[in-house]
């Protein structure tokens, strides 16, 4: 049975209860720099500091802190949206992602997560913002990172197909371009392409095409679930321990709950933490297991 706990408070003044070496996987969305205000504590609040600078700094203090929280194989996805100040965009994803390079983080993958259905946008000078990234950090260069559990489907014999023939140059020998990027490779060249592609499907791409979340509570910005379940798919295994330090209205824990993985979570607003904690009761563990701090 699956344990999970919420803790109330900012991250940096909590930090030290979550036990080193202890996590395997972090998911989690940070409040973006200036886009609301969730409580009157400025001085607590993440996300209402009075410049970027200082927005990014608080945000490297943070994952520096939960740096020894993590198991020395696990890993981090962050994601981040970025802020227009004076209509110019800040650049504060890539701005974050560098400031944890040189903090000591391994950026292995920058992820654009496309919204297929993104708010539509009375602007008219630029195009309409439909994405937003998700950064794959480890902290070690030997981390779990579980290959199978994310494949997505093959395209090449697909409707879906951009090859010209699509799906008739299959089992057609001299059926593949003599000269294209597989050229030498005798498997293709005897129409075997079968072969040479994995039977679960295509390595994980790093555009992920999925919809906004769907919860209806008080929270404002939530995960999708099949965002968070991506990721903890990832970089763990079932009973692993997961973490969420801006957990919001708990979707990275109901879906680690779902994936039958442990859970801690941190939020700051007494409000957002009690919806956390009623949405993971409702799939079904023993309360008796869970606690509120």
């Amino acid at each position: 049975m699956a344990e999970y706990s919420v803790i109330v408070g900012d991250i940096l003044s909590n930090v030290d209860k979550i036990n080193e070496n202890s996590i395997q996987v972090i998911v989690t969305s940070p409040p973006y720099f200036k886009l609301r205000k969730y409580t009157n504590n400025e001085k607590c609040e993440i996300g209402q500091e009075q410049n970027i600078e200082c927005y990014i700094e608080r945000l490297v203090l943070v994952f520096n802190k939960l740096r020894d929280k993590l198991r020395d194989d696990g890993v981090l996805f962050l994601n981040l949206g970025d802020t227009y100040i004076n209509n110019s965009l800040m650049g504060i994803p890539w701005r974050v992602a560098l400031a944890l390079i040189n903090d000591g983080w391994i950026l292995r993958s920058d992820i654009i997560w496309h919204k297929p259905n993104a708010m539509p946008s009375s602007v008219k000078n630029r195009p309409t913002t439909d994405h937003e990234y998700v950064f794959m950090f480890v902290k070690n260069k030997n981390y779990s990172y579980y290959q199978d559990e994310i494949r997505e489907p093959h395209i090449t014999f697909s409707e879906n197909s951009k090859m010209k023939g699509g799906r008739n140059h299959f089992g057609k020998r001299n059926g593949t371009p003599e000269l294209g990027k597989n050229a030498g490779n005798s498997n293709l060249h005897n129409g075997r392409w079968d072969q040479a592609f994995h039977p679960l499907g295509r390595n994980k791409r790093t555009v992920w095409s999925i919809s906004l979340g769907k919860y209806r509570g008080n929270h404002f910005a939530v995960f999708p679930e099949k965002l968070v379940e991506t990721c903890i798919k990832a970089a763990s295994q079932v009973g692993d321990l997961v973490c969420d330090p801006f957990l919001g209205s708990g979707t990275s824990g109901v879906v680690a709950l779902k994936l039958s993985r442990n859970f801690i979570g941190v939020e700051l607003v007494p409000e957002y933490a009690g919806i956390a904690m009623e949405r993971m009761e409702k799939i079904g563990r023993d309360s008796s297991q869970n606690t509120l701090f």
